[in-house]
């Protein structure tokens, strides 16, 4: 049950993550799930592959000195990857909720919750990949000098989370 529970939370937290990043720039804020070690090691290689994310660099677009030619294909690589993996983290928040559902009766269907969960990691996978590729294709759109700006700047920024006690936990 306790490893359930933890790969649903991480699998919530990979889910969260695109939606998070793009509304605010960054990791989720505080007022999200909180992550632990382990989480922010399995994402500290996520965070940084998605630093040359298409919304990540049109939000930089002043400090990188991104071209007009270079917004115009960074805001059509973005506007191409969203549907694309939206439609994903939401056919897997749809599995996680049925998972969630067969994990609070009486007697859980373990098929059934692995069926579920199992749906949801391709799922997410699907989102992430998404992501990963409209990333992989914006920083073939930049200079070796916007490059090197955007591999200097912080893939992940830290703010303060709650532990399991309750007390904040700063950086």
């Amino acid at each position: 049950m306790m490893r359930t529970m933890a790969m649903l939370t991480a699998a919530t937290a990979l889910l969260a993550l695109p939606v998070a990043a793009q509304q605010s720039g960054g990791m989720a804020s505080s007022g999200q799930m909180p992550m632990t070690g382990m989480m922010d090691s399995m994402m500290a290689p996520m965070m940084h592959s998605m630093a040359t994310a298409p919304e990540r660099l049109l939000l930089r677009k002043g400090a990188l000195h991104l071209t007009a030619d270079q917004v115009s294909q960074l805001t059509a690589l973005r506007d191409a990857m969203r549907p694309v993996r939206d439609s994903a983290a939401q056919q897997a928040m749809m599995h996680l909720k049925e998972m969630d559902a067969a994990m609070h009766q009486a007697a859980p269907d373990t098929a059934a919750v692995r069926q579920h969960f199992e749906a949801a990691l391709q799922y997410m996978g699907q989102a992430h990949l998404a992501a990963l590729d409209a990333a992989a294709e914006s920083r073939a759109l930049l200079t070796d000098d916007q490059r090197n700006a955007v591999d200097a700047m912080p893939s992940m920024p830290r703010r303060p989370m709650m532990r399991r006690g309750g007390a904040m936990r700063r950086p």
